[in-house]
Order: C-alpha cells, then sequence, then structure tokens
C-alpha cells in the first residue's frame, strides 16, 4: 500500500513512488491496520487516509475466493 494524496492505494508490484506499508488481504488485518492507524505510521502521514478503494478490492477479492457471486 502506498499513500496518493490522501488515500490509501494498493502497490501490488511494489513499484510506486514513497514509502510503502504491506496488509494481508484479509477483512480482519485491514480492520485492525485501520483501527490501530498502522498505515498513518507506517508511511508517516500526518492525517486519515482514506481506505474505500482498498475495502472496495478486499470485499471483491473475498468474493472471488469464497466463491460467492
Amino acid at each position: 500500500m502506498v499513500a496518493i494524496d490522501d488515500r490509501l492505494v494498493p502497490d501490488d508490484r511494489a513499484a510506486m513512488p514513497g514509502r510503502g506499508a504491506w496488509v494481508h488481504e484479509t477483512d480482519e488485518c485491514l480492520a485492525a491496520a485501520l483501527r490501530r492507524r498502522a498505515f498513518v505510521r507506517a508511511l508517516r502521514v500526518s492525517r486519515p487516509l482514506d481506505a474505500q478503494t482498498i475495502e472496495k478490492r478486499l470485499n471483491g477479492y473475498g468474493n472471488k475466493v469464497n466463491g460467492s457471486k
């Protein structure tokens, strides 16, 4: 993950500029990281980050893995 402006964005190939942070692709890990403000600390930003893009991606990923929908 990287921070672009005020958004948390996936960096699958670890090629985007700036600091990066890792998280497991599960709702539980993402929720814990957001609750603990882990991305804000790891990416060294001074404001909360919008994680909607990541949450939507994980919800879609979970549907594909679990075979739902």
